[in-house]
């Protein structure tokens, strides 16, 4: 029974997950992303390691989705085969669409920044490393993952991770719900649900720390299960799956995203002014994204700024709060205090902003409460990505959008800028 352990640059999990399978008595063969992958189909199961793939560029995840490996384990799944996705792996199968599971395997879901709050305060976001406590949800459907499980079961693990934070749309998240597909909850010790801080360790909606698609048989986790004998029912109910052969393949998601709308950035406020900032060193985020949209043969080239809009009483609070430095560094970045145009028409620019800005809300509660800093209104974090094309810049443009290589749509809004 021979699993795939499957690897990415940056993956860094592979250790662990080849223990847990081998515990669970299965055999690990490691699997490198630029290995044939035809010869995938010569494995009964896959697992996609934790870890840092591409080093999380652009976002957690969407590199490596976009990688034609990815094309054949969708093919591979369909036919029955388990697949695993562990932290990263569930972020890559998120990005795929592979889960939650939509009709053409179409975009359904994001995993985004944590988010810590504790009565309205926000204590932290970004990375966390902790152990966890979740069990199966009470009308959970039974799958790959779930066999050597039994209900009410709490599962002691450790998450370690900075975009760990489900959202899905409310009328998504009903439907999943009704089909048991929010396989995992964080809970308690107790096995009690409570939505707050530290059960719930990254602010996802419905307390969701696993999904999986309709059939069962691919399953997005955030906690690693592979690093910790407690979880090793989990890799145990993969291989009796996979001895039982009995996979029954379920009818998609009814939900259907809705179509993309981009409209044009305005600011908030007669109060606001705008920041770019921008690095002076060379930017791995924009050529790692460069890298892959010349794989898909797009003739492109992508600038990445960070953007501040800040709406403050007067220049005097504006001074202070870029001589605060929380907002770039000066030795690696240089910030300009207007916005900056495209210089041709031909060269259009997309503003990227996180539909529930926890970073701009962080910022501004530490320029209050560590630097003092009063007459803040508002403090509002983005990234502006300019695109340069020589030619079919409309094509090319529609294509980059369509790929959400910048953006996931449940996650973050797109203005045109």
């Amino acid at each position: 029974m021979r699993i795939a352990i499957i690897q990415f640059p940056g993956s860094n999990c592979e250790r662990e997950t080849q223990l847990a399978v081998q515990r669970a008595g299965m055999e690990p063969v490691e699997f490198l992303w630029n290995q044939p992958s035809e010869t995938l189909s010569h494995f009964e199961g896959y697992i996609l390691v934790g870890g840092f793939s591409y080093e999380d560029r652009a976002r957690s995840g969407i590199i490596a989705a976009l990688d034609p490996l990815m094309l054949k384990l969708r093919e591979e799944s369909r036919q029955g085969k388990p697949l695993l996705g562990i932290c990263n792996g569930a972020q890559i199968l998120v990005e795929s669409g592979l889960v939650p599971g939509l009709e053409n395997d179409q975009l359904g879901a994001a995993l985004t920044d944590n988010k810590r709050l504790r009565q309205g305060k926000v204590l932290g976001t970004g990375f966390y490393n902790a152990w966890v406590h979740l069990r199966l949800t009470d009308h959970y459907q039974a799958g790959a993952f779930t066999r050597c499980l039994s209900p009410q079961q709490v599962l002691h693990l450790p998450v370690a991770h900075g975009e760990g934070r489900f959202l899905l749309p409310p009328a998504l998240l009903g439907e999943m719900q009704a089909r048991g597909l929010n396989l995992f909850q964080y809970c308690a010790e107790t096995g009690e649900v409570r939505d707050e801080f530290p059960i719930n360790p990254n602010g996802s909606i419905d307390n969701i720390a696993a999904i999986t698609n309709p059939s069962g048989n691919v399953m997005a986790m955030m906690p690693h299960p592979e690093r910790t004998a407690n979880g090793d029912a989990i890799f145990q109910s993969m291989r009796d799956y996979i001895r039982e052969g009995n996979y029954k393949r379920e009818t998609p998601l009814r939900y259907q995203p809705p179509a993309l709308e981009i409209h044009h950035y305005q600011t908030g406020g007669e109060l606001a002014r705008e920041l770019i900032v921008e690095l002076i060193i060379t930017d791995n985020q924009a050529l790692s994204v460069n890298n892959e949209l010349r794989r898909a043969n797009l003739d492109v080239e992508l600038k990445r700024q960070t953007h501040w809009e800040i709406e403050c009483d007067n220049r005097v609070t504006y001074e202070k709060i870029l001589a605060s430095e929380l907002l770039y560094n000066k030795r690696k970045e240089f910030a300009l205090d207007c916005p900056v145009a495209p210089k041709l028409p031909r060269e259009p620019a997309f503003l990227v902003r996180a539909k529930e800005d926890w970073i701009g809300r962080q910022k501004k509660q530490r320029l209050e409460t560590h630097f003092g800093i009063k007459g803040i209104h508002a403090l509002r974090h983005s990234v502006i990505w300019r695109v340069q094309a020589r030619q079919n810049l409309d094509l090319i443009t529609h294509r980059i959008i369509h790929s959400h290589i910048l953006f996931n749509p449940y996650a973050h809004d797109c203005y045109h800028y």
